[in-house]
């Protein structure tokens, strides 16, 4: 996973259009709606902490872990200066080591695909399995073959924001569900622009292939929806949300 050294410092700005209390609220209805109640909670990459402090502020005893230094940089000090308390760690979602078992994880805005491949998606999914309590619930979201063939396909798009111009430009590796991003950023300092750049990839995988990877990792009960909604999937979703339930 890449580090985001630079992505972080623009990733709130490029993001200011993700409902984070919206998102919250939802995943606590759907736990709901499954007849999970959420004890000790991860949010597992986490970023800069946005959906880790909605979830505190509805009194979830959460805490959050990224491999990104400089996102949780920014996730401590915006959770400072919110006033809460909240423990974050530096750790790789594949390398998860935790101190001890949690109730629930969350993993949301495509984290999932950031991962570098089918072995590391797997060595994420049996870590997830391993500090999951049993009858505890792992909640993710993943970006679809569809939207990555379809929508970021080899697609440029450019975000103009007071804080920073960003040109996003993809390219789709036909057969491989691989999209390899490039991120240009632009920032006003005095006269001119400073420019940074950042490249990733990101990988989507056929839905019944991830839920045979969750069944092998210990988890038994695995329910899908469509983004921010109870229905299931279609042909055309975008992002699909993945409730696993590990077996008690």
């Amino acid at each position: 996973m890449a580090g985001y050294s630079v992505f972080s410092q623009y990733y709130d700005a490029l993001m200011s259009g993700v409902d984070y209390p919206g998102r919250a609220e939802y995943l606590l209805a759907l736990l709901e709606h499954l007849g999970h109640k959420p004890g000790l909670t991860l949010d597992l990459a986490c970023g800069t902490g946005s959906l880790t402090l909605e979830l505190h502020r509805r009194g979830i005893d959460v805490y959050g872990v990224d491999a990104s230094a400089e996102m949780l940089s920014q996730a401590r000090e915006k959770c400072m200066d919110a006033g809460a308390d909240i423990l974050f760690l530096r750790q790789k979602m594949q390398d998860l080591d935790l101190y001890g078992t949690v109730n629930t994880v969350f993993c949301t805005l495509d984290s999932v695909n950031h991962l570098q491949g089918a072995d590391e998606v797997r060595r994420a999914f049996q870590k997830v399995s391993l500090f999951l309590e049993p009858s505890g619930y792992f909640v993710f979201d993943m970006n679809t073959l569809y939207k990555h063939e379809k929508v970021l396909g080899n697609h440029t798009f450019v975000y103009d924001t007071p804080q920073v111009y960003c040109v996003w430009q993809n390219r789709f590796v036909s057969g491989t569900g691989r999209v390899d991003i490039s991120l240009d950023f632009f920032e006003r300092d005095g006269k001119v622009y400073r420019r940074g750049k950042e490249h990733f990839s990101e990988f989507a995988y056929p839905l019944e292939q991830v839920e045979t990877w969750l069944k092998e990792c210990g988890f038994g009960s695995i329910h899908m929806f469509r983004e921010m909604s109870m229905e299931p999937p279609g042909k055309d979703c975008q992002r699909v949300v993945i409730a696993a339930g590990k077996e008690g």
